[in-house]
């Protein structure tokens, strides 16, 4: 897959994990384009992998591009960049969890910012509506219920 497609593959994915969630993580984009398996981030949270980019399937230049792709199309769609910290599962006391092999800080901060819209609500009452206006029914509690949420 040459770097175009895979940006292309990103967007994509991410406009999807966005509809669905209302925010894109690196990690959910890196599972969904199946680069990662639900099995490995278990097991990475569970500290029996030391870093993701260990298992990613990917070099890291694929990896870097995703990375890349991902912020350049969050700042397009206005999403707004939230800093997140990965801590551990399971026993004992929770570390944070390495996603890069030397811990770098900046590549580090690239896989661990989630992107979310600016108001999660008011993305999935839009997606709400446009299902609603789509099938020809929009009823009165859903008027309702959206002014309600525009006055928060």
């Amino acid at each position: 897959m040459n770097r175009n497609d895979l940006q292309k593959r990103v967007r994509v994915c991410a406009g999807e994990l966005v509809a669905e969630k209302g925010y894109v993580s690196p990690l959910d984009l890196l599972v969904k384009m199946e680069r990662l398996t639900p099995r490995q981030v278990e097991d990475w949270r569970l500290r029996r992998i030391p870093y993701l980019e260990r298992v990613a399937t990917g070099n890291l230049s694929k990896m870097n591009t995703i990375l890349l792709a991902l912020r350049k199309f969050a700042r397009s769609t206005g999403l707004k960049p939230s800093p997140t910290a990965y801590m551990s599962w399971g026993k004992g006391p929770k570390q944070r969890l390495r996603f890069s092999k030397y811990g770098n800080p900046r590549v580090e901060e690239q896989y661990s910012t989630h992107y979310v819209t600016k108001s999660f609500g008011k993305s999935r009452k839009i997606i709400d509506e446009s299902d609603a206006h789509s099938s020809g029914a929009h009823s009165e509690t859903t008027k309702n219920k959206d002014k309600y949420e525009d006055e928060e």
